[in-house]
């Protein structure tokens, strides 16, 4: 059993957390927030740099115990990626791509599929932005971490979940999920701050890491190949057709904003990666029988007196939860906005978000069913679905988007992802869900970008 030996202090904070959360955020489900799309949708479009540096850095990190089972398996191939790609990407969007969002003043990608190519290509988009911010890897997460930690079937940790994380953005929509963030993002910081603190401390340095851990664990292959990590780099240009991007963009209150609050984030995100990569560097020297995904709370468990283990356990929360409330934000405005409102043109933008709240959550349970890893639905959702979608938004941005039209598109988008589909399929018939085997050992990410670029650049050359 992986339950925690919390302390009633601990559980004292813990409740504390989630009281103060949720009063938080339905703080901001006044009638303005309601009725005023702007607000609801994009928290007025008043955000600043502060309130954008902290809700992009703290929804970034959902997967923390994800990255604390990667750590703890292979090292710090962790690091080379689950971070270094993403910086990359980062630094890129934020010098070409963020002030010209925040100045093209939409609400969504699909708006700029929609705006840019036809209906068709919107609607397609639509459907495939919705599948890929899914709620389900953090959900899973939050259901599995309340459930191991304080010893509660996994239902009840669901229940929890929804109502901590979900409900307050039903009612206040993007406002309650930036204000909680800021909130999150000092609470995650301060939680590994203190964990990194006493374990350097009580055990030592580098030299304890260097000469306890495994060869592979500090190589930047961790022991896996070369087409495993490279392709975890192409599914780091998710960054680019990331709706959390966009929609903090869309929401700043000046383009130097969005540009300047992204590259303030990277060096966040360098610190934090600092503290979970070490942190997990650390569970694997002392901790030995142990479930992988629970090496973060055992580890707390392990060096934290009472009451700072229980700042850890809210540090981990945060993290979670921050993700959790952003993505199934996002995943409703996808569906009841720019799937829902597209094909009814009616107004209430509210009523469609919040109908597509609803369905976002219960798409994402049948996903947890299904596939029930974290890492294996990142995995799979990034291999399947970013390949129809990075060529056709990245080139909105360019020029040479006039030589396409809506049936070009919508041809690369529909048929890069029957490609990559049909291509897992196959591999989970000859594997299984969770470890299929392809064909040639070629990854379906690659046989989709291959099919993309063929017919983008296909239509490219017959128009021009």
């Amino acid at each position: 059993m992986n339950r925690l030996n919390l302390h009633i202090i601990d559980y004292v904070l813990i409740a504390i957390y989630f009281v103060v959360t949720l009063l938080l955020g339905f703080h901001y489900s006044r009638k303005k927030i309601k009725t005023d799309v702007d607000n609801y949708l994009l928290a007025g479009r008043k955000i600043s740099l502060p309130a954008f540096t902290a809700t992009l850095v703290s929804t970034w990190y959902g997967g923390i115990l994800g990255i604390g089972e990667f750590t703890w398996l292979y090292g710090i191939l962790n690091w080379v990626t689950q971070a270094l790609p993403y910086y990359l990407f980062a630094v890129v969007f934020a010098l070409y791509f963020a002030p010209r969002i925040q100045r093209s003043k939409q609400y969504t990608i699909p708006d700029l599929l929609y705006r840019n190519f036809g209906t068709k290509t919107g609607l397609m988009g639509s459907l495939l932005i919705f599948v890929l911010v899914t709620p389900a890897p953090y959900l899973l997460m939050m259901m599995f971490f309340l459930s191991n930690v304080m010893g509660i079937p996994l239902i009840y940790g669901y229940v929890i979940a929804i109502i901590f994380s979900v409900l307050y953005v039903y009612f206040g929509g993007f406002q309650s999920v930036v204000k909680t963030d800021i909130l999150q993002f000092v609470l995650m910081f301060v939680g590994f701050f203190i964990l990194i603190i006493m374990l350097i401390s009580n055990y030592g340095g580098f030299e304890l890491l260097r000469h306890k851990l495994p060869t592979n664990h500090l190589t930047f292959t961790g022991g896996m190949g070369f087409q495993y990590v490279l392709v975890w780099f192409f599914i780091a240009l998710w960054t680019f057709v990331d709706p959390g991007f966009y929609q903090r963009c869309y929401a700043a209150e000046s383009p130097q904003v969005a540009k300047n609050g992204i590259l303030v984030a990277v060096g966040f995100w360098i610190l934090f990666d600092l503290m979970t990569t070490t942190s997990g560097l650390y569970a694997r020297v002392l901790l030995s029988d142990v479930n992988p995904v629970m090496v973060f709370p055992k580890l707390g468990e392990m060096v934290l007196p009472p009451f700072y283990l229980g700042l850890f356990v809210i540090a981990l929360l945060a993290t979670v939860m921050s993700t959790l409330d952003s993505t199934a934000f996002l995943s409703a405005v996808t569906f009841g906005r720019d799937f829902l409102w597209r094909i009814r043109r009616k107004s209430n933008l509210t009523k469609y978000t919040k109908i597509g709240l609803i369905l976002s959550i219960l798409i994402a349970t049948l996903l947890i069913i299904v596939l029930p890893s974290v890492v294996k639905i990142w995995y799979t959702l990034g291999s399947v679905i970013i390949p129809a979608l990075i060529f056709p938004v990245i080139i909105t941005f360019f020029r040479s988007r006039k030589y396409l039209n809506d049936n070009i598109v919508f041809s690369a988008i529909f048929f890069t992802f029957l490609a990559t589909i049909t291509w897992f399929i196959i591999g989970v018939s000859k594997g299984s869900i969770s470890t299929p085997v392809y064909l040639y050992n070629l990854q379906p990410f690659y046989v989709g970008l291959g099919v993309n670029g063929i017919i983008m650049l296909g239509g490219l050359f017959v128009n021009r």
